[in-house]
């Protein structure tokens, strides 16, 4: 009875033992291989993170997820301030760090959390509308109150909403113009060429990625 009692326990885990090793090179390694080639054939662009590269063919993100175009810290100083010869994004405290320059370091995803009527939340949508109407009024083109949309003070729920409004975008022409040396009507061509419409012609709304937006200025500035 012993001997039969052992004998079956081996059987089983020797049986237990394949299924495991059949099952691990199925689903570990033939399956995995299979989607990513099956992937990589179909969708590239999308099977390696949606990439978007600049003229030199360098890597500069993702163009998924959004970054920050800020100026060095200095010292004493907890925020950085916006570097605004560069379209800037919607505000938040997740994003990446970004220059165009191919380096990206992802710091948290995340939105606020606070209610509509939060005090804290008020007050940033006010100081933030400010900020930009200050940033983005020049010599010859001032910002009024109701030209700033909301996309341009308040955050995405995930805080790292790659888009901004094409109201957003045109808004900050007349400062990256004068920024960068351009006219207006050559940074305002640059926002209608990088201006998605609808999916579909009906699903959500009209945006501009500021990456891609960005990498095209860069690219407009240099030439």
């Amino acid at each position: 009875m012993t001997n039969t009692s052992v004998g079956n326990a081996g059987r089983l885990l020797w049986a237990g033992l394949r299924a495991l090793l059949v099952l691990t090179v199925i689903t570990g390694v033939l399956y995995p291989l299979a989607v990513t080639g099956i992937a990589q054939l179909a969708f590239p662009g999308k099977a390696n993170g949606s990439e978007i590269t600049d003229a030199s063919g360098t890597v500069v993100g993702s163009e998924l997820i959004g970054q920050t175009y800020d100026l060095p810290l200095k010292d004493g100083e907890e925020t950085a301030a916006p570097d605004l010869k560069w379209f800037q994004p919607r505000p938040s405290n997740g994003l990446g760090t970004n220059t165009v320059n191919g380096r990206y370091k992802l710091i948290l995803s995340g939105a606020t959390n606070r209610s509509g009527d939060n005090e804290d939340l008020i007050q940033w949508v006010k100081d933030a509308k400010a900020a930009v109407i200050k940033d983005n009024s020049t010599a010859s083109y001032a910002v009024k109150p109701s030209d700033v949309p909301a996309d341009a003070v308040t955050s995405s729920g995930s805080g790292l909403d790659p888009h901004i409004s094409p109201a957003y975008a045109k808004l900050q022409v007349h400062r990256i113009a004068e920024r960068n040396g351009l006219t207006v009507a050559r940074v305002d061509k640059l926002v209608a060429d990088h201006t998605e419409g609808r999916i579909l012609g009906f699903i959500g709304e009209p945006r501009v990625n500021v990456l891609q937006l960005n990498t095209a200025l860069r690219e407009l500035s240099a030439g």
